[in-house]
């Protein structure tokens, strides 16, 4: 069924819930409908950061309105993935096909916008939202004050019992080591307030206008909830993923096995398709190609072992061998958000030490990097091209391929997949 908002079709939509439960009738659509319209390769795109369906279905229908010209006499169809997501207000997605560099935070208020979305994306919590908005506002001098707005955080972004989100965090395992919650939440919240504050005064070089003046603990307090934010958010797309989207592209390949399925994801959504892998039924091999724009999740998930430690490995180890052809991860080191933010919310969530003077380059060559901000790593046979030399050269058959720099994201899609 098309939306009349999107240019193409024919187009549908699925949504999740928060722990990958599907919507039931717009599944039943879905399985139906690619018989019913003679589909031969459907693009599955799912979001990343985003308030609203109606963001994502805007995104949804600018990255795919040149597709039926690109491939007329392809039979394809759509699908847009709309997940419980969410952002900051202050926060700009990386825009198509140009990726917006992100500033780091320096209001430690909660406005309108994001309160709205973090009442959307943690329904029945808005007492807990409404405490923390205030002591954002007050911003009292007292430690204690500030350990209890890392209570109100903590209780925010909890996962509720019995729910299995919490499984889904980890982008690194290591061997016989439990996951546990980050230890930005674990911790002292007071010290991690003044963690980030510091780090962030360095991030934006006001560190050396303050001189000897220490950074205000509640701007770290703002970045610890955008950063408890951003963990859920990313527990929440490992979830729908692999217990939702997997299993409906599973469920699809029994409906209608000639289908060809190419996913797409952006930023979390990169997370979310290639977690979809990991919830394939064995033997499902519908699953073409999976291209990956900006992923904001570790360099290291495909690893089998990790440069820096031997006895751990990404949490998607040898998933890109479900792919019945390549795994393209598009990156750029020109994306300042991922280049800057999201090592210092790795770090934070997975190791206590001071995140203050932290050179982000040596960080992103080492345990931190993410892949939209340079590639897969640590996957032998891992091929590197220009998006030039993409498109002209014959579309690799399997395997993970990096290095994407440029424009034409639509094409990439089309040449990942052989869809003509």
């Amino acid at each position: 069924m098309a939306d009349p908002a999107m240019r193409v079709t024919p187009y549908w939509e699925l949504a999740f819930d928060a722990d990958g439960d599907p919507a039931g009738r717009q599944r039943d659509r879905l399985l139906a409908g690619v018989t019913e319209r003679k589909v031969r390769d459907l693009v599955v795109f799912a979001h990343g950061w985003n308030n609203d369906p109606s963001g994502a279905t805007r995104l949804y229908d600018r990255f795919l309105a040149p597709v039926p010209r690109l491939a007329p006499a392809a039979r394809i169809g759509y699908v847009g993935v709309l997940w419980p997501a969410m952002r900051f207000s202050d926060e700009p997605i990386p825009d198509f096909p140009r990726a917006v560099a992100a500033e780091a935070p320096r209001r430690p208020v909660l406005d309108k916008d994001t309160r709205h979305a973090l009442l959307e994306s943690f329904p029945g919590r808005a007492i807990l939202v409404d405490q923390i908005a205030r002591l954002l506002e007050q911003q009292p001098p007292e430690g204690a004050e500030l350990e209890e707005f890392g209570r109100l955080v903590r209780l925010l972004v909890e996962v509720v019992a019995p729910g299995p989100q919490a499984l889904f965090a980890a982008d690194t395992v290591a061997e016989g080591v439990p996951q546990s919650e980050p230890a930005m939440l674990a911790g002292s919240s007071a010290s991690a307030c003044e963690e980030f504050a510091r780090a962030l005064a360095e991030l934006d070089g006001s560190g050396a206008r303050q001189g000897f003046r220490l950074p205000n603990p509640w701007e770290g307090a703002h970045e610890l909830l955008r950063q408890a934010t951003y963990y859920a958010m990313k527990r929440r797309a490992g979830t729908v993923g692999e217990r939702g989207l997997g299993r409906v592209v599973g469920q699809l390949a029994k409906a209608a096995p000639g289908v060809r399925v190419h996913l797409v994801g952006h930023s979390f959504g990169a997370r979310l398709v290639s977690f979809a892998l990991r919830g394939l039924p064995e033997g499902v091999r519908t699953v073409k190609s999976v291209t990956l724009l900006q992923g904001a999740f570790s360099h290291y998930a495909f690893a089998a072992r990790l440069p820096h430690d031997a006895r751990a490995g990404g949490v998607l180890q040898g998933q890109q061998n479900r792919v019945d052809g390549p795994l393209v991860c598009c990156h750029s080191r020109h994306d300042s958000a991922l280049g800057t933010m999201y090592p210092l919310a790795s770090r934070m969530a997975g190791d206590s030490r001071s995140v203050a003077g932290l050179d982000m380059g040596r960080a992103l060559g080492a345990e931190w990097g993410a892949m939209g901000y340079d590639g897969v790593q640590a996957v032998p046979g891992t091929r590197a091209y220009t998006l030039a030399e993409a498109l002209r050269a014959k579309p690799p058959g399997s395997g993970c391929v990096i290095d994407i720099l440029h424009e034409e994201l639509a094409r990439l899609v089309l040449a990942a997949g052989r869809i003509r």
